[in-house]
């Protein structure tokens, strides 16, 4: 049987959890991406957000990001290396205190927003990342988008990796999402969205925006918490997971 892993980004609210949509989609999920501060989130919307995903059983990782909270992490910034590194050491390691805290155990990092998607690109801020997520516990598991420099960056230190493909983003031909300012960056139908999902899942390749079908490894599937619709598109994807026989669970 096939199997898949659902993550959602979560946690990214301030002064109190979304105890609506956040908690619905823990219903539907298999891993969630706790912000930790920098982009969204505070300490206890980051505790809230633990402490129900432990109580569901769901995996929980880390989801670092420049420190752009006006722009919820979705700007580019110019930082040395050194400086991401300790960006991500610092907010991962908020995370894990919460974590030990709270009883439960952190057992993944994904990068967020527009450093995940600058590191794509850009080897040297994909290294600045794995070598922060080894050097504070090289037995996490890192996630990032698949046949991107996140991966080969991590797989170079010998990190576990696993990689992401998205349920409501479009791909360009080189196999990375398309820009959110581009009109087309967004599916938002969801008919679209769970067909380009068991696409990449049952023949691992995707359709790009221009008709293209370009190979892609699928480990696991993000849903954003934070769009409309998001835990209604969450049930819609699991239920279409369990009708095509393919299994959910965390990595």
């Amino acid at each position: 049987m096939i199997s898949i892993d659902l993550n959602c980004d979560m946690g990214e609210s301030f002064g109190a959890w979304r105890m609506g949509s956040d908690a619905e989609i823990m219903n539907y999920v298999s891993s969630v991406n706790v912000a930790c501060g920098f982009h969204a989130g505070d300490a206890t919307v980051m505790r809230q957000t633990v402490e129900a995903a432990a109580k569901k059983n769901i995996a929980i990782g880390a989801h670092p990001s420049f420190p752009d909270l006006q722009g919820f992490g979705r700007r580019e910034m110019k930082m040395s290396e050194q400086e991401i590194f300790d960006v991500v050491i610092y907010q991962i390691s908020a995370l894990n205190g919460i974590c030990r805290a709270s009883g439960a155990k952190m057992r993944h990092v994904k990068p967020h927003g527009a450093l995940y998607n600058s590191a794509a690109i850009n080897q040297p801020i994909a290294a600045a990342i794995v070598r922060a997520v080894k050097a504070f516990d090289e037995t996490l598991s890192f996630y990032g988008l698949s046949s991107s420099y996140l991966i080969s960056e991590a797989e170079k230190i010998k990190l576990k990796t696993v990689s992401e493909v998205f349920a409501d983003r479009t791909y360009q031909t080189d196999g990375t999402l398309t820009p959110r300012v581009q009109s087309n960056a967004l599916i938002e139908n969801e008919r679209d969205s769970i067909a380009q999902i068991l696409q990449m899942i049952k023949t691992q390749t995707v359709t790009t925006v221009d008709g293209q079908i370009i190979p892609i490894k699928a480990e696991t599937v993000c849903i954003h918490g934070d769009a409309p619709r998001a835990a209604r598109l969450a049930r819609a994807i699991r239920q279409s997971l369990i009708e095509n026989n393919i299994k959910i669970g965390a990595v």
